[in-house]
């Protein structure tokens, strides 16, 4: 009797020794047979993860053919205005039929929106932002960092 647990379920009486003697003899016999099953089955090939391409959808370059003004209401909004800005449309985003707390809210998902797909955001008035993407280019100068004095409201700070 090799295997200690065997050895004290016997000195217990939990075991027989007649058993344990049986099961130890067949053993080998029952490891030689898993070796041999073993040997039989061939070893599962190499898996290899397969990385999908980072593939950064580009709008279309040329002229622009539309540009979107919406007047959300609501925070929900959101939607149409980055379904639109994804596909390279220029959005214009007028917060004056919103609450203070819900434009804050639509102007930093806004500009994490530009921010994440290489647009630019600018303040056009204190209420009025344009998203414009990355092949679109906006002459003059701005940006959401140089905020009026008019516009306090929606500092970013």
């Amino acid at each position: 009797m090799g295997n200690p647990l065997k050895k004290t379920m016997v000195y217990l009486g939990l075991a027989d020794e007649e058993e344990v003697y049986e099961e130890e003899q067949q053993a080998p016999a029952r490891a030689h047979r898993e070796r041999d099953r073993e040997r039989e089955e061939p070893a599962p090939a190499p898996i290899t993860p397969l990385r999908r391409p980072v593939a950064v959808r580009q709008p279309a370059g040329g002229a622009v053919n539309e540009i979107l003004t919406v007047h959300p209401k609501q925070y929900r909004d959101a939607q149409l205005i980055a379904e639109s800005f994804r596909e390279g449309v220029p959005v214009i985003i007028n917060l004056s039929q919103m609450s203070d707390a819900d434009a804050r809210r639509l102007i930093d998902f806004a500009s994490g929106l530009s921010l994440g797909l290489y647009g630019r955001i600018e303040r056009v008035t204190s209420k009025v932002f344009l998203l414009s993407p990355e092949n679109i280019n906006i002459s003059g100068h701005g940006g959401i960092a140089h905020a009026d004095a008019e516009s306090a409201g929606f500092d970013q700070s």
